[in-house]
């Protein structure tokens, strides 16, 4: 579901207006978040780590209004929910794109995924998976600690959704630390709203108890 956003009462028009006739109307930061807690939370319940923090991050986005957001034929819509494009490693080095539907709750969230994972793995080419606008295109480079990060683009092709990378997870001073690109339109938000992102990605990553199913199955 989806609603279009009338551009001209918009409070954006203006910045809409600007940035979408450039070129390459993307803007990125790169930050660090702590994923002590989650990282214990997978341990301990079992379930992965990856699955976790990328679950946190659709809870997080699907709370900043701006990440729904999408240009389609020069229109903006607001989607109800966006949902994970993400790449999938291979054994043998190489990766396919999955879909991941979102889910509020971690368990329902988990058992679609692993089902979407398995079968990207189980294929070889890259497009396994289709998907609409309302996603997010994540990424994950465990092996890489980075500071700053950079896309293929498409510049003939109008590209609205945000793009979100993990690097690789390290110890600091007892603390599990993350380096995480974050890319959207400049089009569609502003840096106050990957603020917002961040703050609440972090605050869900400081929290065991944000799954329901985990304690529902330590009652049961």
């Amino acid at each position: 579901m989806k609603e279009k956003i009338d551009i001209n009462t918009w409070i954006r028009k203006d910045h809409f207006k600007f940035f979408s006739a450039f070129e390459e109307p993307f803007f990125g930061v790169t930050v660090e978040v702590d994923c002590t807690a989650t990282y214990e939370e997978a341990k301990e319940h079992q379930v992965s780590f990856f699955l976790l923090y990328l679950h946190k991050s659709l809870v997080a986005a699907n709370q900043v209004e701006p990440f729904s957001y999408r240009i389609i034929e020069g229109e903006v819509w607001k989607y109800n929910s966006v949902n994970a494009a993400a790449t999938i490693n291979r054994p043998n080095g190489t990766f396919g794109f999955g879909y991941m539907d979102f889910y509020h709750d971690f368990e329902d969230f988990r058992t679609a995924a692993n089902k979407e994972i398995e079968k990207v793995q189980a294929s070889t080419g890259l497009i396994p998976s289709s998907s609409g606008e309302n996603v997010i295109h994540y990424s994950a480079l465990p092996w890489l600690n980075f500071t700053s990060l950079s896309h293929a683009r498409n510049y003939a092709y109008q590209d609205s959704c945000p793009k979100i990378s993990f690097g690789k997870l390290r110890d600091e001073n007892g603390r599990k630390i993350m380096p995480v690109s974050i890319h959207v339109n400049h089009a569609l938000m502003d840096g106050y709203n990957v603020a917002q992102f961040v703050d609440r990605y972090q605050d869900l990553l400081n929290k065991k108890e944000v799954n329901e199913y985990i304690n529902l199955k330590l009652k049961t």
